[in-house]
């Protein structure tokens, strides 16, 4: 095995595009369990998300285009879901696991014209001198804007949910919706508003696989991104300083996995292929086993107003 190919410059600048598409997705999914709704239909939206980008960005030549379809289609997507969940009160669950089956359905019915298809992708930032710096610049300042929007995003969520009378709100409808319900809040309006907002952000997330990371339409591209997403909010104890964390560090798990593979590592390529799934559920063991979880106290639970 020779470990001298692999260059720490281009492993950290390609940990950064791995981890983005599963960033986008796990903030939003974390949003929208914090309003005490669990969706676990990601890896649908994510996937619808992928294959409205691409196509959008194969008819207009315009990557940002693709983007803008792929979070308005998987946020329209989402709705249905909070329409059968929080209006006919549907089995959160269940209908998640119907909204992937859905979503990988969906776009491979769609996505079937585009295949072998190549897409135009989003430019490198120039950011000035910040880009020339030695080290540094190829390392953290020669990204797509996606790259840095995820990071903003993150600050931004982290932000509205501590400083702001509105995620004060979305808390409170996360940890007790009859309390909140009592207080005047519009609980099923709050939970609609942040479905919207995460299924937005899986599709921007599954946007970014086929326009950027895999500038190609492949079925079945998002290959269990969704569920990872799932995880790192867990993992991340529904915070989003942990789940910037946790997203980095299953884009690196991911990475280095690619990298030990063409250093030609004395493992089954099965095994590290395999490695991001078995490290989800490793982290999921050792929380379970933990025993706190912090999750909010109305999440996956269903919402009758009471008159």
């Amino acid at each position: 095995m020779d470990l001298s190919s692999i260059s720490p410059i281009l492993l950290i600048a390609s940990i950064m595009i791995s981890a983005t598409p599963i960033l986008l997705a796990a903030i939003g999914e974390m949003v929208v369990e914090r309003a005490g709704v669990l969706n676990l239909g990601v890896e649908g939206m994510m996937i619808t998300g992928a294959v409205v980008g691409f196509a959008v960005a194969i008819n207009t030549g315009q990557p940002a285009l693709g983007f803008a379809a792929a979070a308005l289609a998987a946020a329209l997507l989402s709705l249905s879901f909070g329409f059968l969940t929080q209006v006919l009160l549907s089995n959160q669950v269940a209908t998640g696991l119907g909204l992937t089956l859905v979503g990988l359905g969906l776009s491979s019915l769609i996505g079937k014209p585009y295949e072998g298809m190549k897409t135009p992708t989003l430019p490198k930032l120039d950011l000035g001198p910040l880009s020339d710096l030695p080290v540094l610049g190829r390392m953290l300042f020669s990204h797509d804007i996606m790259v840095y929007l995820s990071l903003v995003l993150v600050a931004a969520v982290w932000a509205f949910l501590k400083y702001t009378r509105a995620g004060l709100i979305l808390r409170a409808v996360g940890e007790s919706h009859d309390a909140a319900h009592a207080l005047g809040y519009k609980v099923v309006r709050v939970r609609m508003a942040a479905i919207f907002f995460g299924g937005a952000c899986a599709g921007l997330g599954g946007a970014y696989l086929s326009l950027v990371r895999v500038p190609q339409w492949t079925e079945g591209m998002t290959a269990g991104a969704g569920w990872i997403a799932l995880a790192i909010v867990v993992f991340a104890s529904w915070r989003a300083e942990r789940v910037l964390i946790g997203a980095y560090l299953f884009g690196g798990v991911t990475v280095l996995q690619l990298n030990l593979q063409a250093a030609g590592a004395a493992v089954p390529v099965a095994l590290l292929s395999a490695s991001p799934y078995l490290m989800t559920i490793l982290v999921l063991v050792a929380i379970s086993a933990r025993g706190t979880h912090g999750a909010p106290a109305s999440l996956g639970q269903p919402f009758h107003a009471i008159q």
